[in-house]
């Protein structure tokens, strides 16, 4: 389920506030008395799949929920429908294409690397 988080708009499945039990805690983290203080942290859980979301990434507690709901869609889309569903195959692109980087990478690597043994034997 680590797919979630992301900010594109899929083909989601929705959700209705009657499945959702919302809840305002303290965050944690650094922030000293800001963050010890206020119960601006929300945790959201999806009733049906039992799929729970924390998210603290705002000082505030209205742009915590919005984020909270989105990143719960995008896990119980993931939940119900697997492999099917547009956060997985966008989580798996982008898997790939970071590979293909690495692996781009590696090869220039090993080039410059021959390329100095190269220049090194000509000086001798």
């Amino acid at each position: 389920l680590q797919a979630a988080g992301k900010k594109n708009s899929f083909n989601l499945l929705g959700l209705t506030e009657a499945e959702l039990k919302e809840q305002f805690v303290r965050g944690d983290g650094p922030g000293g008395q800001a963050t010890n203080k206020t119960s601006n942290c929300v945790v959201l859980k999806h009733i049906p799949s039992g799929i729970v979301v924390k998210c603290h990434q705002t000082r505030s507690v209205e742009q915590n929920r919005k984020i909270a709901r989105e990143i719960l869609q995008e896990k119980v889309d993931l939940f119900y429908k697997g492999e099917d569903s547009d956060v997985f195959k966008e989580k798996k692109a982008s898997e790939k294409k970071k590979q293909e980087k690495k692996r781009r990478a590696k090869e220039n690597l090993e080039r410059k690397k021959h390329f100095k043994e190269m220049q090194q034997l000509d000086k001798k």
